[in-house]
């Protein structure tokens, strides 16, 4: 991968047709002829997320849901700890990106690992509750996205985790010691973002924080490829209340 492979996928960003009558059919639109070189752009604008998958200490056997999780590459941050858990479940709406999470599944061997078609907001986990919740950039892309917070909790034993890391901006005035972002980039972020149908929120930190008790919490700026500006986003791991 290289100059030629970020081209294609800034080109499919940029000039990609996106058309369904679904979220699910826009998603599969969007990602289709982009799923090959995925990763490899992805990895440098999508920061924190091998951070907060390591953040995340599981009980011996817990199970872990990523929601919108891909192409599987976050379970490849897991390292290590892959082997605590008993069980990880892949779930996206995006078939083309399930594909490449199945292929990886079978590169590495992965015993305890497997991917589901399925709607964030309303998917229903049918081996009881779950230990962990995970949403890795997939927040931003699920226009309900409370929707998709409740039906996380819902799936959630008591103490159980939800670990959250995505673009964001701040609230014009946020709460005190969170972080405030220029009249700037509270402009430029979400329009530039909005293009492709990724939409950063004010208000998904404090409405994660009204249903989980705090466990982390990060603000920080990241790179984005060929641009000079440097992009919000968080990183939460909060704990649903026994």
């Amino acid at each position: 991968m290289g100059l030629l492979s970020d081209l294609q996928i800034v080109y499919h960003m940029v000039f990609g047709r996106v058309s369904g009558d679904s979220h699910g059919e826009r998603l599969e639109a969007f990602y289709r002829q982009q799923a090959g070189a995925y990763d490899d752009f992805r990895k440098r604008l999508l920061h924190g997320r091998e951070r907060l998958m390591q953040a995340i200490d599981p009980a011996p056997g817990a199970t872990l849901l990523d929601m919108g999780g891909g192409t599987g590459a976050n379970v490849e941050f897991l390292g290590d700890k892959l082997t605590t858990y008993g069980h990880v479940t892949i779930l996206d709406l995006t078939p083309s990106l399930l594909k490449v999470a199945d292929e990886r599944i079978a590169k590495n061997g992965w015993k305890n690992v497997s991917t589901v078609l399925a709607d964030a907001t309303t998917y229903e986990h049918a081996d009881g509750p779950l230990d962990v919740v995970t949403f890795s950039y997939s927040l931003t892309m699920i226009p309900a996205w409370f929707e998709a917070v409740e039906c996380a909790y819902r799936l959630l034993r008591p103490g159980g985790l939800l670990g959250v890391v995505d673009f964001y901006i701040s609230r014009k005035w946020p709460a005190p010691g969170m972080k405030k972002h220029s009249g700037f980039h509270r402009f430029f972020w979400p329009t530039w973002f909005g293009y492709d149908n990724v939409f950063l929120n004010p208000d998904h930190i404090p409405y994660l924080q009204s249903r989980f008790e705090t466990a982390l919490l990060e603000e920080r700026m990241g790179t984005v490829p060929y641009m000079p500006l440097n992009a919000p986003y968080y990183l939460f791991i909060g704990r649903k209340a026994v």
